[in-house]
């Protein structure tokens, strides 16, 4: 009982604390910006370790924050291993490849109608096909390794990168071409100087939307064969061996550097794009 009136303890003493930094003389600063999220998710963590140690929840239905600190602490070495195999390898080269290609591919879009016409409805229809169908098919043809999981990253982030490319090379009006055309500007000169700056906000929308579905195509390819190591690999032979608390270790780690592989890619986008209402204030 004790445990529970702690736990209740706990989520008022965190409301209080977020309400008085929200409606506090400094509720707009960076700091209280950044406490704010801090004791929330501070106050989840302690509330989720008081239930499940007060009601006895058994490890393999839900283990405490503590016994997943302990097991990620102690398996360090495991877990490296695996975000190297799946983050690095697996979908970081998949993003690479299937948001460079898309971009590229944007371009002869853009200056071909028939492309636009013929390519796009295609790779709407890709796009719409399950992860868990076609990851499979490209597990057996690239094989076990981290190819194939990139060939899963590739397939799952090209044609969102492809539409958001696509559209933002049009962003430019079409007062704005007239004007280029006025200069005699080339093909390229306008591409670079009008139309390339005003598809930014587009393409990194493109980019940020790839993070989170190459960390998913990476980690999801590796439930269809892969070799002894990888997240997805761990994740699934955990759940059978009903070592829940690895499981949560591994979803950490994806969670760390999901949130990092986003952040990164935000931060570049506001100094690319600094010049774009979206980023004022």
């Amino acid at each position: 009982m004790i445990p529970i009136l702690s736990a209740i303890a706990v989520w008022l003493l965190g409301w209080w604390l977020n309400s008085r930094l929200a409606s506090g003389p400094y509720s707009d600063t960076r700091m209280v910006r950044f406490l704010a999220p801090l004791i929330f998710g501070l106050t989840v963590i302690g509330i989720w370790e008081l239930v499940v140690r007060g009601l006895e929840v058994p490890l393999v239905i839900l283990p405490a924050p503590s016994v997943i600190w302990d097991r990620f602490w102690d398996s360090l070495p495991t877990l490296w291993a695996d975000f190297v195999q799946t983050i690095i390898k697996g979908a970081l080269s998949g993003y690479i490849i299937g948001c460079g290609s898309a971009f590229l591919m944007a371009i002869a879009v853009d200056r071909w109608d028939f492309l636009r016409l013929g390519l796009l409805p295609v790779g709407n229809f890709v796009a719409a096909l399950p992860i868990v169908g076609t990851a499979p098919i490209l597990v057996m043809w690239f094989g076990f390794d981290w190819h194939s999981k990139a060939a899963v990253v590739v397939v799952m982030v090209f044609f969102p990168m492809l539409v958001n490319t696509v559209a933002g090379l049009r962003e430019a009006t079409t007062m704005q071409r007239d004007l280029m055309e006025t200069y005699a500007a080339t093909y390229w000169q306008s591409f670079l100087k009008l139309r390339l700056p005003a598809a930014m906000p587009f393409i990194f929308n493109g980019l940020k939307i790839s993070t989170t579905l190459a960390l998913i195509g990476a980690i999801v390819a590796e439930f269809f064969g892969s070799p002894t190591l990888g997240m997805g690999f761990r994740i699934s032979t955990s759940v059978g061996q009903l070592s829940l608390d690895m499981v949560w270790a591994e979803i950490v780690v994806a969670a760390l550097a999901g949130t990092a592989f986003y952040g990164v890619v935000a931060m570049i986008e506001k100094a690319v794009t600094f010049w774009h209402p979206s980023q004022r204030g």
